[in-house]
């Protein structure tokens, strides 16, 4: 057996004592631990920026603020979403159909989406999601659920403007309206919504298109749409599209396809016209638009070779209101009386060619040309007259009044 002198043996402890020291050094051994204030020990990962707790053998996240393992877009998103998810709402509802024996029975019916737009409960959504609808129920982030009411409807936007009443102590998160007017082909744009029902879906895309007229009905025309390819299926119907900065550019309404999936073409109602109309329903009940007060008839091909008129498209005036704003205006009727179908038509009036710059060469345009005025406002009327362009200043008039 070999013996060690007593030098060789220090020697032998020095260096143990040094490699213990090193090791100790390395695993952060011999460093004060910083701690909270229930005893646990707080460290940061190597690299790692987010602060953690050492809780029964558990990481808890304290701090997500600085996600640094994800791309700026990345951590964009995420952020848009952590903060504004619990403001979209899933919209449910119950219809009431007939059965068998001819007796009303509730059921299921449509669903959508929804955004809080104020913390006493107001909602805004499509009115296709709601339509016809018996009772309306919202669906909260945190799987709440309450009856709605519908406060007023817009079909002409596809619009409408829902309320529940949050308990004493609820504090609802809400999503602001951006600036529609300055959006730009190509900006990012973000969608949340329930498609398929799917709740709280995250979508991602661009702003393909603007300014795109829609048209929803034989007399109604969305202006100024907002296309995106941000992926829209049934469901995100009444969601928000929005900007990267979380504020809301539109309300996703309607998609493009021929199958009934997304393909990439989806379209939102402008936010500037949604707060237009919701602070109408909110203040009215309903949205008040001006009209013209007189008969107008939407010229076809046999008419126009009937009267020899001197255009092929365009409205013609058949009556006006005696004493009527129209009227005043020096807006001219018809005097000679045709028999059209069930319908008389009285031909020799003005023919309106455009309102306000914009062409008028069917009913839907006129809807969409007085889309955003009201009774009262003044409007620049062009018509034909004797084969002459003139201009009229109109000042229109309620159009419920008018129609009823």
């Amino acid at each position: 057996m070999k013996l060690y002198s007593r030098a060789q043996v220090l020697f032998f402890v020095l260096i143990s004592v040094c490699v213990v020291l090193l090791l100790a050094v390395g695993f952060g051994l011999l460093k004060p631990q910083p701690r909270d204030s229930s005893g646990a020990v707080v460290f940061n990962e190597p690299g790692q920026t987010d602060e953690f707790v050492l809780l029964q053998s558990e990481y808890r996240i304290l701090n997500t603020s600085d996600l640094v393992q994800y791309s700026e877009s990345e951590r964009e998103n995420i952020a848009i979403y952590d903060r504004l998810n619990s403001a979209v709402v899933n919209i449910t509802t119950e219809i009431m159909s007939i059965n068998w024996f001819l007796e009303p029975v509730p059921q299921e019916g449509t669903s959508g989406s929804g955004s809080i737009i104020d913390t006493r409960g107001y909602i805004i959504t499509n009115h296709h999601v709601i339509q016809n609808a018996h009772r309306v129920f919202i669906n909260l982030a945190d799987g709440s659920q309450f009856e709605g009411e519908v406060t007023g409807v817009d079909p002409e936007n596809d619009l409408a403007v829902l309320k529940f009443n949050p308990p004493a102590g609820m504090v609802l998160q809400t999503i602001n309206y951006g600036d529609s007017d300055n959006l730009r082909v190509g900006q990012k744009v973000l969608a949340i919504g329930n498609p398929f029902a799917l709740e709280r879906t995250l979508t991602v895309g661009i702003v393909s298109g603007l300014g795109r007229p829609i048209q929803t009905s034989r007399n109604r025309i969305i202006r100024d749409m907002i296309q995106t390819d941000a992926s829209i299926n049934p469901g995100n119907s009444g969601g928000p599209l929005l900007d990267t900065q979380g504020r809301m550019i539109g309300v996703n309404t309607m998609i493009y396809s021929p199958s009934g999936g997304s393909v990439g073409i989806g379209f939102a109602v402008p936010a500037n016209t949604v707060r237009r109309v919701v602070n109408e329903i909110m203040l009215h009940g309903k949205v008040r638009r001006g009209w013209i007060d007189a008969t107008i008839v939407q010229i076809f091909p046999s008419l126009v070779r009937y009267a020899r008129l001197p255009v092929n498209s365009g409205l013609l005036v058949s009556r006006t209101r005696r004493g009527g704003l129209a009227e005043r205006a020096g807006l001219r009727q018809g005097t000679e009386a045709v028999q059209y179908g069930r319908s008389v038509i009285y031909l020799g009036g003005d023919i309106i060619t455009s309102v306000n710059g914009l062409k008028t060469n069917t009913l839907a345009d006129l809807y969409a040309s007085l889309e955003a005025c009201k009774p009262g406002d003044v409007v620049n009327v062009e018509i034909i007259r004797g084969g002459q362009t003139s201009v009229l200043r109109v000042t229109l008039a309620d159009r419920e009044e008018v129609m009823n």
